[in-house]
């Protein structure tokens, strides 16, 4: 199975190379966003859960988000794979993302981060922002905080993932099917490596 962890901050085009990438390899796409947004529309338990601390102010804690994720890893275990989108933003959900997908006989497979200079995000959002109703791509001061926050959490979450060799940076600026093109080259490397542990792993056992 092929999981992927798509990190990019803001602006860096991470939505537009998940759609590719889903596509072409036939993946589930995850966004926290999105299952959140889901599960209280739906009115499920942790919609409900996730609601009433979301009502009170209150984060919705970790656990809550990883019950979602689990959800969605239950009702599609036929899966060829599945495409994270921001999460996990932290090393203690990037650990508990690990213990879940191991009761699922699956792990990460790679964490692929998008980097784009802090100025060139600013003025990609600020031009969204000109057609977007989102009031946060509107807001330079707005803008940056969330860039810092992400470069924040990206750092602890990158070296969790590189001390399991699993971290690539690539640059995230140039033409969308170049970038494209260099993360398949790298999942592409990925899944033939797996293959080849697998094999000689086998090799291994009939002897």
């Amino acid at each position: 199975m092929l999981n992927i962890v798509l990190f990019g901050p803001p602006g860096a085009g991470k939505g537009t190379q998940s759609q590719k990438l889903i596509a072409r390899y036939n993946l589930v796409h995850l966004s926290t966003g999105d299952l959140l947004r889901s599960q209280i529309a739906q009115g499920t338990e942790l919609g409900l859960r996730a609601k009433k601390l979301m009502d009170e102010g209150l984060l919705v804690p970790d656990e809550v988000v990883i019950g979602m994720i689990e959800s969605q890893l239950a009702s599609n275990t036929t899966a060829a794979g599945f495409i994270f989108d921001g999460f996990p933003r932290t090393v203690p959900q990037a650990e508990s993302l690990d213990a879940l997908m191991q009761r699922y006989d699956t792990g990460v497979s790679c964490m692929i981060a998008l980097e784009v200079a802090e100025e060139e995000l600013v003025s990609r959002l600020l031009e969204r922002g000109k057609t977007s109703n989102r009031i946060d791509d509107q807001d330079e001061a707005k803008i940056r905080k969330r860039v810092t926050v992400y470069n924040t959490e990206t750092a602890q979450v990158a070296g969790f993932y590189a001390a399991q060799q699993k971290f690539h940076a690539l640059n995230g600026i140039g033409a969308i099917e170049d970038i494209f093109q260099q993360i398949c080259t790298i999942i592409d490397q990925h899944q033939a490596a797996t293959t080849e542990d697998t094999r000689q792993a086998t090799d291994e056992v009939k002897a």
